[in-house]
C-alpha cells in the first residue's frame, strides 16, 4: 500500500516534525515524509529529518534578496516540491511568506500552523469561546505580540494557504490562556503542547479525504 506523500517546510527547531514523524512511526498518521525542504540548513528541523533518513532540500534565502533572487528562491523550492508529487504540502514554523505566483504552482493542498488564533473570515478579529474578542494577531512574532498587548488568551491555528498572509480558511483552532507570569519562552512552549495534538488530529482528517494513491 502507498500512503500519501507530505513535504513539510520548516525554519526552526522542527519539535512539530518531531510530532508528526513519531505520529507516522506509531501508526497514528497513515502518511509519509517525502521531503523536508527549509530556508536555514542549519537549523534543528533539517537535523530531525536527517537523523529520521527523511530526504532533504535547503535552500538559502538570500540576505537582503532582491525582487529577482526572492523570485529565483521560490522557484526552486517550487521545484523541488513539485519533484516528489506530494499529496500535501505542511508549512511548519516555516518562516517565508510564498507569493501567489509560488502558490499558483503548487498544485496540493497548502496548510500551515500559526501559533496563534485566527478567524474563520479572515478578519481582524477573534471571537473566543466565552465571546470575549481579542484582535487577531499575524506575522513571525504572534507569541510575544501576544503578550505584550496583555492578552487574556491566545492559542494555535491550522489553516489553508492562501496568498493573503495568514488569512486563509481556518481548519482547527485551539485557545491557550495566558498566565500572569508567563514568558515568550514558557508560553509559546505551552502554546506547542497543544498544536501538536491538534496538528495530528486535523491531518487525520485531511488525510482521508485525500485521492487515494496509486500504488
Amino acid at each position: 500500500m502507498t500512503y500519501p506523500a507530505l513535504v513539510v517546510a520548516v525554519s526552526g527547531g522542527g519539535s512539530n516534525l518531531q510530532a508528526l514523524i513519531d505520529a507516522i512511526a506509531d501508526g497514528r498518521i497513515q502518511a509519509r515524509i517525502a521531503l523536508v525542504v527549509s530556508d536555514r540548513p542549519e537549523c534543528g528541523g533539517v537535523q530531525r529529518a536527517l537523523n529520521q533518513r527523511i530526504p532533504v532540500c535547503a535552500v538559502p534565502f538570500p540576505r537582503q534578496a532582491t525582487p529577482a533572487q526572492r523570485a529565483d528562491w521560490e522557484q526552486t523550492i517550487v521545484a523541488l516540491i513539485c519533484a516528489v508529487q506530494p499529496d500535501l504540502l505542511l508549512l511548519s514554523g516555516f518562516m517565508r511568506i510564498l507569493s501567489a505566483p509560488a502558490l499558483s504552482a503548487l498544485p496540493m493542498p497548502v496548510i500551515n500552523q500559526h501559533p496563534a488564533l485566527l478567524p474563520a473570515d479572515g478578519g481582524d478579529v477573534v471571537t473566543l469561546r466565552d465571546g470575549r474578542v481579542i484582535p487577531a494577531l499575524r506575522g513571525a512574532h504572534v507569541v510575544r505580540d501576544a503578550l505584550a498587548q496583555q492578552l487574556p488568551v491566545t492559542g494555535c491555528t491550522l489553516h489553508a494557504v492562501v496568498p493573503e498572509v495568514d488569512r486563509g480558511p481556518v481548519l482547527a483552532r485551539q485557545e491557550v490562556v495566558i498566565l500572569p507570569d508567563d514568558s515568550e519562552e514558557t508560553l509559546h512552549a505551552r502554546i506547542r503542547a497543544v498544536e501538536q495534538p491538534l496538528l495530528i488530529a486535523t491531518l487525520q482528517l485531511l488525510l482521508k479525504d485525500l485521492p487515494s494513491p496509486l500504488g
